[in-house]
């Protein structure tokens, strides 16, 4: 069983994610939910992402940190910031086209003591699979890399 978890703090308007471990599609409905959440605040002021402690992420989880950003922008025209130390974790971010949507640094964040789990949510086959589809049509509008990566996983989906 992958060991991964999310961790969640804000102060002083600013929300700080951090993933840590195998994040995967398991996580996603805590993640989409604080998503919202986020952009109800109103102190909201900048968002951070720690990758810091992250061995793997998956294909949903960063379709939702693209949806991150793309509401960020909208919202309070704001670049999130990404911390990545993990070389393989960078190398998928720029994959991605995340350059584009983030900012992506090195250093680590402050008060890792602050950050509290994510919840379980209980999430029906439906519920998943509605997340996972929104998640890769993000993913497929960041770059044509992506949108032929993801294009048989989107139909498929949408078939169902």
């Amino acid at each position: 069983m992958s060991t991964g978890r999310i961790q969640f703090a804000e102060q002083d308007g600013t929300f700080v994610l951090k993933f840590v471990g195998e994040v995967r599609l398991t996580l996603c409905s805590a993640l989409d939910a604080t998503i919202e959440k986020i952009f109800t605040a109103l102190n909201f002021s900048s968002i951070v992402i720690d990758l810091t402690e992250t061995r793997s992420i998956d294909s949903t989880t960063l379709g939702l940190l693209a949806k991150l950003s793309i509401l960020s922008r909208q919202k309070v025209g704001l670049l999130p910031t990404v911390v990545t130390t993990n070389e393989d974790i960078t190398r998928l971010l720029y994959s991605m086209g995340f350059e584009n949507v983030f900012n992506i640094v090195n250093y680590p964040v402050p008060c890792p003591e602050c950050l509290d789990d994510l919840p379980d949510q209980d999430q029906s086959e439906e519920t998943v699979r509605i997340k996972v589809l929104e998640a890769h049509k993000i993913l497929m509008g960041l770059n044509d890399s992506n949108r032929e990566a993801f294009h048989d996983l989107v139909n498929a989906l949408e078939r169902h």
